[in-house]
């Protein structure tokens, strides 16, 4: 009896055994299922973090892109031509090729002629303007020339009277240069006059960085020959007493041709000697007809050009 009743207790340890034997399946089982589902859910949302990531950076590249878009016409607005291409150049050459698979990147690419011509075209509007002031001026420049031509006269003259010997020789002889050279005075540079090459070079540079150097030399050509047409006149009076009129002509035609020589001595490049040659040659022959020396009253050689020193460079 003794022994039934044993078996009666080990076989109900074993259905309370068994029982919990099946809770604890059932409490791994879910748990399982719920680490499955926690697994799933971490998994998701690195997905979704990854894909935050590169939207950040997505959005950042753009930003950035966006930000030196901005920069480029700011710099065009300030007149900062060769910063706003260059910074035209490392958004087109390194950040665009980041994002091409997004649309305003296609858009910016899109844009990126109309701003190089818009930065041609500023460059040029600027060159220009300096080529006005540069006209405007060019009378005022032959008259300190030719004021420093009749010193130079003055000077030679009487280092003439201390040394016969150098009346063999002209003004502008290298004679006469090397005697004078002490007293070197820069027409460009000096107290009474500024003229600065800097819009001149800031276009040519543009324009080479662009590829438009031929477009650009057969404008500023251009730009130059009319500047010339307008500087000399169909007709000019001679009858005043005092000679104002040839006496102005003379000077802005000194003033233009020393212009352009001080333009082809600082970029030779720009236009060939020849070219330069045509255009000065119509400032002589119509006061100058038989390639003789001007009277004192005109103070310029018989080639048209000032007597003064080439100007300092």
């Amino acid at each position: 009896m003794s022994s039934v009743n044993s078996l009666l207790r080990i076989r109900e340890g074993t259905v309370s055994l068994t029982a919990e034997i099946l809770d604890l399946n059932q409490s791994i089982q879910t748990s399982t299922e719920r680490l499955a589902q926690q697994k799933k859910a971490l998994v998701e949302s690195r997905g979704h973090r990854q894909n935050i990531d590169e939207t950040s950076r997505a959005i950042q590249d753009c930003l950035e892109v966006l930000r030196l878009a901005n920069q480029v016409h700011d710099l065009l607005a300030k007149k900062n031509h060769y910063a706003a291409l260059r910074a035209l150049e490392e958004l087109h050459n390194v950040h665009l090729k980041g994002v091409t698979q997004y649309k305003i990147a296609v858009m910016i690419q899109r844009s990126v002629p109309a701003t190089q011509r818009a930065i041609a075209e500023a460059v040029m509007s600027d060159l220009n303007t300096w080529l006005y002031r540069i006209r405007e001026m060019s009378q005022y420049l032959g008259e300190i020339a030719l004021f420093h031509t009749d010193q130079r006269k003055s000077r030679f003259k009487q280092r003439a009277e201390k040394i016969p010997y150098l009346e063999h020789f002209n003004l502008n002889s290298a004679i006469e240069l090397v005697a004078d050279e002490d007293e070197e005075y820069d027409l460009l540079h000096n107290e009474d006059l500024q003229v600065d090459f800097t819009p001149l070079f800031e276009c040519l540079h543009i324009h080479q960085s662009l590829g438009h150097m031929d477009k650009f030399r057969i404008e500023y050509a251009n730009t130059r020959r009319r500047q010339k047409d307008l500087l000399l006149p169909s007709s000019i009076t001679l009858v005043d007493e005092d000679g104002a009129s040839l006496h102005n002509l003379l000077e802005e035609m000194a003033g233009f041709a020393i212009v352009e020589r001080a333009t082809s001595k600082r970029v030779p490049d720009l236009r060939s000697s020849v070219d330069v040659w045509f255009i000065l040659l119509p400032l002589s022959p119509p006061l100058n007809p038989g390639r003789t020396c001007l009277t004192q009253t005109s103070r310029l050689t018989n080639s048209g050009i000032p007597c003064v020193k080439p100007p300092l460079v």
